[in-house]
């Protein structure tokens, strides 16, 4: 697919909902915000932090990178993602995996909690590495775990290079950090020089100072706070759960900046 210019891709974030007025309520958005800065471990996604954020804290910092309101008298009804502020991240996106590309042979490792989403833009991105010369990890396939939340036993498992959590036989959304954390035990000495993810799985790899980059919807504003505190080097903020096929212009803008950073 040609890549789009930046006015394009912005009409078309807009378009379809990835950014602009977003499909995640405000009373969704301020119910995470306050639960995160009432520190419920759930909202962490991996993360801990030096600063005490407040809720109001954590308003203001998802207003500044994000886009949403930032009117704490704004309760109910529509939130937004600033599609400028989705661009720049994806920018800084992709100077940061064109870096890691241009280095040699670098270590890439992709996860996502999105496979019905994100999933598109990972598996995009996990082969335009391979054939740039990168080699992926697949660290802890097959280790299982009951997650407490949800009692059955879930593995994690690769689709072409990307780590999602299998739930027998189908790939499920997750927030948990501990698969990530369960492969990074198990690297046996290969560090990777770059992680691609969201979620827990973004967030783990962060707080285990590994360089990570991450996409993050308006209503999960841990890897923003990761972000803020120089755990997570870049999170773009999009809606997470749209259609996969409205991801490929933007996934063909984020190639785009990856190979001008080659």
């Amino acid at each position: 697919m040609t890549p789009p210019s930046r006015s394009e891709l912005r009409d078309h974030l807009i378009a379809t909902r990835i950014a602009g007025d977003v499909a995640t309520s405000r009373e969704n958005n301020l119910d995470h915000y306050r639960s995160l800065a009432e520190r419920d471990p759930y909202y962490h996604l991996g993360l801990t932090f030096a600063q005490p954020w407040s809720y109001r804290d954590v308003l203001a910092l998802m207003a500044k990178s994000a886009g949403v309101s930032p009117d704490p008298a704004h309760r109910t009804g529509q939130d937004t993602i600033d599609p400028d502020r989705t661009i720049e991240a994806l920018d800084e996106m992709g100077a940061r995996i064109g870096a890691a590309l241009a280095g040699g042979r670098p270590r890439l490792l992709f996860a996502t909690g999105h496979p019905t989403g994100l999933l598109t833009v990972h598996l995009s991105l996990a082969r335009f590495a391979v054939r740039h010369g990168a080699k992926l990890l697949t660290p802890g396939e097959g280790w299982a775990y009951s997650p407490p939340y949800h009692g059955r036993t879930r593995r994690v498992r690769y689709l072409d290079g990307v780590a999602m959590l299998d739930d027998h036989g189908g790939f499920v959304h997750t927030h948990d950090p501990a698969p990530m954390e369960a492969m990074l035990g198990r690297l046996n000495g290969e560090r990777p020089d770059l992680v691609i993810a969201d979620h827990g799985w973004a967030g783990a790899a962060g707080e285990a100072g590994h360089l990570t980059v991450g996409f993050a919807d308006c209503n999960d504003p841990a890897l923003f706070l990761g972000e803020a505190e120089g755990k997570i080097a870049v999170a773009v903020p999009l809606d997470d759960n749209v259609l996969p096929r409205y991801y490929r212009p933007l996934t063909a803008y984020l190639i785009s900046r990856v190979t001008q950073a080659l």
